[in-house]
């Protein structure tokens, strides 16, 4: 299967929704008309996101605010204290029904908002008419008179959290060459280093039982061994009660918080469906009324909207238009891939959905939207942590699948930062496309909005655009390299400029497997 994109250029000057410049938002786009879930992948790996059935690149160093793109490793992600509490939280409600008071606001109410702000969906003024599934003739690469008609011919070969940087605790003694000098804390510097640090006092009581459990175990052990007795375990590298405090010490795992808070005695049942984004799923067309008006409620309560700029048409073409064609391939996973719908229904309502794309190595996460008279929930955090908690679920069918995309980071944008806050993250760097850590973008980022991440200065785009014949093009419902079409159209240099933009944009190889459109 082909994706059939039509690019449409370079877009400046438009406003921006996180800075709220009137005309400071620079970025390119192009409709997808149709996309396979790799060819997705691979450009959102080079900055690309879609919207809709648009797909978008930010034009990182001249757009106002420089959206990196971020993902978690959703196999070795720890909890972070605040995700603990939102965890707690939720389970409380669901099973006392506890609401809770006073909580603080979410950065932006959702982990995905980002992908509504500038970029809402709007009708596609294209022109073209095009029948995916109708068969396309295909033109070699070979060279071919300029009178020559275009014949079926094989498919050519495409070939740490951050802190103050740099700051440290001064240790409690130096050595100098008269003594030993203790140093004493400043006023307003903090604790004092010499004395040890405030500690739980559950954390003390467990230590001491644990202790005292462990004293009363070696006074038997001792008098079985004056008994010429052999003492009991079952672990000779690791004793009974060791191995009991090291499970006791161990931290609950995201899964473990989920679930425990799902039990079938709770005052609340809360239950996560996926549904395909597709007129043909009975689930999809039977909740679609339902759905679109929650969408409706968010977004006039939380992003001030009219009623005309979220009705259903624009809730269609906004999250329910998509350009990825669904597959089920045998290694996959169970759901198969594309894009979904993960409904978060409380006894029975809907509350929340979040819109996902499941790809062979990822979970994409697209928007969230939510009841606002829950928002005392954090739904955007917890929605967050269960699609994080479902990456690692489809790992175990499909293990090719390890990463949990969250769309754009955005440091200069406070409200935004929160989403280095999910570990371990790599942010993607915008010269040479590789995924550089969090923990090592944040001074540069600090420094300046824009930077080139990698921090290995001989290092290139490995996939850069190298040969602009070799460029699939879409002509007249044929295929063929870009070098064919140049000689049968008299080649154009404007076209030629706005192909050889493309095939810079989105690689090499996504520019030799996708069909560029042409008139």
């Amino acid at each position: 299967m082909y994706s059939i994109v039509e690019y449409k250029g370079l877009k400046s000057g438009y406003h921006c929704g996180y800075c709220n410049s009137d005309n400071g938002k620079v970025s390119t786009g192009m409709w997808a008309h149709a996309m396979s879930v790799q060819d997705y992948e691979d450009l959102i790996d080079r900055g690309w996101r879609r919207s809709g059935m648009y797909v978008y690149k930010p034009t990182m160093n001249r757009t106002c605010c420089p959206q990196y793109t971020i993902r978690c490793h959703a196999l070795d992600f720890k909890l972070s204290k605040s995700s603990k509490k939102v965890l707690k939280k939720m389970a409380r409600f669901l099973s006392k029904g506890e609401v809770a008071k006073g909580t603080d606001v979410e950065p932006m109410d959702s982990h995905s908002e980002d992908a509504g702000i500038d970029h809402q969906a709007v009708p596609c003024n294209s022109e073209v008419n095009i029948d995916i599934e109708k068969p396309l003739k295909i033109v070699s690469l070979e060279e071919l008179p300029e009178s020559a008609e275009i014949q079926e011919n094989p498919q050519p070969d495409a070939a740490s959290e951050k802190g103050e940087p740099g700051q440290k605790h001064a240790s409690s003694e130096t050595n100098v060459s008269t003594g030993s000098l203790k140093c004493t804390p400043k006023p307003g510097r903090g604790a004092d280093p010499n004395k040890p640090p405030c500690r739980k006092a559950k954390v003390i009581r467990r230590e001491m039982k644990l202790t005292k459990l462990l004293q009363k175990q070696q006074q038997k052990e001792m008098a079985d061994i004056s008994q010429h007795q052999e003492p009991s375990s079952s672990n000779p590298h690791l004793h009974p009660l060791q191995h009991h405090a090291t499970q006791a010490n161990k931290p609950k795992s995201l899964e473990e918080f989920i679930s425990e808070s799902l039990t079938p005695d709770a005052a609340h049942k809360l239950e996560v469906k996926l549904v395909p984004v597709s007129s043909d799923d009975p689930d999809f067309i039977e909740s679609f009324n339902q759905s679109a008006a929650l969408y409706a409620k968010y977004q006039m309560a939380v992003h001030h909207d009219s009623p005309d700029e979220c009705n259903e048409s624009q809730y269609t073409r906004f999250l329910c238009d998509s350009p990825l064609q669904a597959e089920n391939p045998a290694d996959g996973p169970p759901s198969g891939y594309g894009s979904f719908h993960q409904q978060y229904l409380l006894d029975g309502k809907i509350i929340a959905v979040g819109v996902i794309d499941i790809l062979p190595h990822c979970i994409s996460s697209v928007y969230l939207y939510y009841d606002p008279d829950y928002a005392f929930l954090s739904l955007g955090v917890y929605s967050a942590l269960r699609e994080i908690a479902f990456t690692t679920q489809l790992q175990k069918t499909a293990p090719s699948i390890r990463y949990y995309y969250m769309g754009f980071y955005i440091h200069s944008c406070p409200k935004m930062k929160y989403k280095g806050q999910y570990h371990p993250s790599d942010l993607l760097c915008p010269e040479t496309y590789a995924w550089v850590p969090i923990e090592k973008c944040r001074t540069k980022l600090d420094q300046s909005k824009y930077s080139r991440l990698n921090e290995d200065i001989n290092a290139e785009d490995e996939n850069s655009f190298r040969d602009l014949g070799r460029v699939l093009v879409l002509y007249k419902n044929a295929v063929m390299p870009y070098s064919i079409y140049q000689r049968r159209k008299k080649g154009r240099a404007d076209d030629e400029a706005a192909v050889r933009q493309y095939a810079s944009l989105v690689g090499q190889t996504c520019a030799e497997r996708m069909l560029l459109y042409r008139s």
